[in-house]
């Protein structure tokens, strides 16, 4: 799943962000790319929604919407 991740200026960001993801219950991967603001995530959907990934992004500091 790609989210969009508006906000991130340096690598600082890029693993806030990762630190945010990663400390999810039911992530099990993350990719952040500063150079395309996206957030590459794989999770257990049966453990987490996409709902509670945009809120630990938007809880960082930085502002999060899903990919269609």
């Amino acid at each position: 799943m790609l989210i969009d991740v508006s906000g991130m200026s340096c690598q600082g960001c890029v693993k806030s962000v990762t630190a945010a993801l990663t400390a999810v219950a039911g992530v099990e991967q993350v990719e952040v790319s500063l150079q395309s603001g996206q957030a590459a995530v794989r999770f257990d959907p049966s453990l987490v929604s996409l709902g509670r990934l945009t809120e630990a992004i938007e809880a960082a500091g930085f502002e999060a919407r899903p990919t269609p």
